[in-house]
């Protein structure tokens, strides 16, 4: 409205204002709407009052717009989420005894392994299948706790694994001797640059054989020779003779030794 009775007053002479003198507007013959209902904002001017309640009640159309938007975003995340696949790779570690791995650094000076032991070790990796050399892992291990009960050891691990030419993988974690756990992938380098998930660590034979299960999210494609079928976890697992011996084609480009 482009007026109010305050307008009048203030524009009209005291002397000339008689109750009788002035209509008041239509509008205002409309009973204003119960002020309670939005104190603090009470007004003893029943035009403002009812003009207040009238702003604060949003249009039907605007709560059609914030449903269109928000369901706009939740397709744009859904379709981020759809890009950024999980690629799965599967390597043996194996301890063939023959790098002098592990060490065991007694740090706590105890007749019984106990915190703050240190382990570093270094040992060789294959390809899942077995048929491969691809290089060797890398790293140490700080004994966090001594599991009587349990014939083993809580480690918190810290290690890389070094593929070739292909680059390395970053992972840190819980190292437990006597059961299957998951490790953080931290980073990487060469074609892992930017990698992020989680590797399952499969102990098979403590501290000879394990079988890790990468779930790798942020990379491009793995390469093929990396993805052979993975031979079955088992206390007899070995690597081909071929990738033992280091023949050519039963390793990867660069690989570490």
């Amino acid at each position: 409205m482009a007026f109010s009775s305050y307008a009048l007053r203030s524009s009209v002479p005291t002397t000339l204002m008689k109750p009788s003198a002035i209509a008041t507007p239509t509008a205002f013959h409309t009973p204003p709407l119960p002020i309670n209902a939005f104190s603090p904002f009470a007004s003893s001017i029943p035009s403002l009052t009812r003009n207040l309640k009238i702003n604060t009640a949003l249009p039907q159309s605007c709560f059609s717009s914030l449903h269109k938007k928000a369901f706009t975003c939740k397709s744009q995340v859904d379709q981020n989420s759809d890009i950024e696949k999980v690629q799965e790779l599967n390597v043996y570690e194996i301890n063939e005894r023959d790098r002098g791995s592990p060490a065991y650094l007694r740090l706590g000076f105890k007749s019984v392994n106990s915190l703050g032991d240190l382990v570093p070790f270094s040992n060789k990796l294959y390809t899942g299948d077995l048929q491969k050399r691809i290089g060797i892992t890398a790293g140490i291990c700080i004994l966090i706790q001594h599991k009587a009960e349990k014939y083993g050891d809580r480690y918190e691990a810290i290690y890389s694994f070094h593929v070739g030419d292909y680059g390395q993988i970053a992972v840190q974690g819980p190292y437990l001797t006597y059961e299957d756990t998951y490790l953080t992938v931290t980073g990487g380098t060469g074609i892992f640059e930017g990698v992020t998930g989680q590797v399952k660590l499969n102990q098979i034979v403590f501290p000879f054989k394990i079988f890790y299960t990468f779930y790798l999210k942020g990379i491009k494609d793995l390469p093929q020779e990396l993805l052979g079928k993975p031979v079955e976890p088992n206390p007899n697992v070995e690597a081909s003779p071929a990738a033992k011996a280091l023949e050519p084609h039963a390793t990867i480009a660069g690989f570490t030794n």
